[in-house]
């Protein structure tokens, strides 16, 4: 493919925008999955114009990603809820028989009450339903009508810088993509000598760089061919090994937050489930982050 950076890069962020935009009606209808897939429009979309970031203006360009990080924000709230109302649903689903629900003792006339595990699942589902209408509230103020028409407008005339949207596409999204993979290979490279308590979140940067570059990649598929494509591939599995750790490292602090409060035993139960989950994913990072000891052909 024979084009200059700056048409090659609006080609990739309209249909981020289409993607975006498109999702805002089965998020008001709360469809399934309509949150998540919204959630991961707007941040790859913020992801793309910050590792192409020198091919446009960088005012523009920099008020826009803010905007996306306040939406992404907004609809992370509503999706961790139900993330963690999916994952504490399944758990209670592979519960033992001491999980049923506590009785009231002999001779007391008040109704069963109902065990920790539903109150839990509850609870989280309580707090999709608010984060989820005050998404719905920012679809119908300014703000958010405001930041989509500056996307369409970003499209219909892109604030590109001339002096990088000139140069061949080739050679420039080549080079997002070194400077992306060269930051998740830095980033494995340290993580060997941390300690485990650093190690958690440390691999939460290298998921993040994964994704980075997954995202980048992809808008570069058009233009780098079967290269882009296949680091693409290779820096989603990775982000989703880690992203399935995460999942369970942020289910864990939410109950052990819950049995530090309510003092019910049976919350470690789902504890160590929640660690034995998180320790299975770890099971496949190293597969995982093989395809960095290889260097792709992008040019």
């Amino acid at each position: 493919m024979s084009t200059t950076a700056g048409p090659a890069l609006v080609a990739a962020i309209a249909a981020d925008v289409d993607r975006l935009c498109s999702a805002e009606p089965d998020v008001r209808q709360d469809l399934p999955d309509s949150v998540h897939r919204m959630r991961v429009a707007t941040r790859r979309l913020r992801s793309v114009l910050r590792s192409y970031r020198r091919i446009m203006q960088r005012k523009p360009i920099g008020e826009i990603t803010d905007e996306l990080r306040w939406l992404a924000g907004l609809l992370g709230v509503a999706r961790d809820a139900e993330v963690r109302a999916d994952r504490f649903e399944a758990l209670l689903c592979e519960k033992p028989a001491s999980f049923d629900e506590k009785t009231v003792p002999l001779g007391e006339k008040s109704a069963p009450r109902p065990d920790f595990g539903a109150r839990l699942v509850a609870d989280e589902r309580r707090f999709y339903a608010g984060a989820h209408a005050a998404v719905v509230d920012a679809f119908d103020n300014r703000r958010y009508r405001a930041l989509t028409d500056r996307l369409h407008g970003m499209i219909a005339q892109p604030p590109l810088r001339g002096a990088h949207a000139d140069e061949p596409a080739r050679e420039v999204f080549a080079t997002v993509l070194k400077h992306d993979l060269r930051d998740l290979r830095r980033l494995v490279r340290m993580e060997p000598a941390l300690s485990e308590e650093d190690r958690v979140e440390h691999l939460h940067d290298i998921r993040k760089a994964a994704k980075r570059l997954r995202y980048s990649a992809e808008a570069a598929a058009d233009v780098l061919g079967d290269p882009a494509t296949d680091l693409a591939r290779n820096a989603k599995r990775l982000q989703t090994v880690l992203g399935d750790h995460r999942d369970a490292i942020e289910a864990l602090q939410t109950l052990r937050t819950h049995a530090a409060d309510a003092g019910e035993s049976g919350y470690q139960r789902l504890c160590d489930a929640e660690e034995a989950a998180a320790a299975k994913t770890l099971e496949q990072y190293p597969d995982a982050i093989e395809f960095l000891r290889h260097r792709p052909q992008l040019t």
